[in-house]
């Protein structure tokens, strides 16, 4: 997951998987200058979050897609 501090989506896209015991990586795209440049690269602009699940790529904190893709209740 692509993140920023600031980020209030970011915020709760990480304590919605640690609700539902979802481990993830987190690359700060405000500190990590590399991490940015990959990030937009796979969604094509600046927004965060940026999740990466298996090939799907959700830009902002879309539970019920969020959901679907892991097979979570929404």
């Amino acid at each position: 997951m692509y993140t920023t501090d600031t980020c209030h989506y970011c915020h709760l896209a990480k304590d919605y998987f640690k609700a539902n015991n979802v481990p993830y990586n987190e690359f700060n795209v405000g500190t990590d200058m590399v991490k940015r440049k990959e990030m937009m690269e796979i969604s094509k602009q600046l927004g965060v979050p940026v999740i990466k699940i298996d090939d799907t790529v959700v830009v902002g904190f879309d539970q019920s897609k969020i959901a679907g893709l892991l097979g979570l209740a929404a």
